[in-house]
């Protein structure tokens, strides 16, 4: 890609709305031939999505993947769990901030990276409150406001 940035091919825009985001990592997936043909469609959503660990492991449960249609036999489940790629110390790092601090891990978004390998951009996030969602949404507001404002004087 030119641009420098992956083109993300699902985003989770509700994470930043229901969550506080207090650190990013980026993760490999494990995935079969036939969810990275539907991904290269652009058929996932994330909207439901979080990553737990079990056995050891992270895993990220929620994540649909439409079936490929061109795949006869060899088709996948929209909904299984799939293995999220970390290193060790890592893994440790987050899952001793989930347990001790209440946090969760949620997607922010997936793509393909320069090289063509499906990642996904998980975000360390603390729930919010009613209140806090009002807050932000104050913040927003103004600030859409404020722009216009600018724009409008010259």
């Amino acid at each position: 890609m030119a641009s420098g940035a992956p083109r993300p091919i699902a985003q989770n825009r509700k994470a930043r709305h229901e969550y506080f985001i207090e650190s990013t990592l980026e993760a490999g997936v494990m995935l079969t031939g036939s969810e990275v043909k539907s991904l290269r469609q652009g058929r996932c959503s994330i909207g439901e999505a979080y990553a737990h660990e079990q056995d050891g492991e992270l895993f990220l449960r929620g994540m649909h993947i439409s079936p490929y249609n061109a795949a006869y036999k060899q088709n996948h489940e929209p909904l299984r769990p799939r293995k999220l790629l970390v290193h060790r110390r890592e893994l440790a790092k987050l899952l001793d901030q989930v347990q001790r601090g209440g946090n969760t891990l949620v997607p922010l978004s997936i793509y393909f990276n320069e090289r063509g390998i499906a990642k996904v951009e998980l975000a360390l996030a603390r729930g919010k409150r009613k209140a806090d969602k009002r807050q932000s949404e104050k913040k927003r507001d103004w600030s859409r406001q404020k722009a216009r404002l600018l724009r409008e004087q010259g």
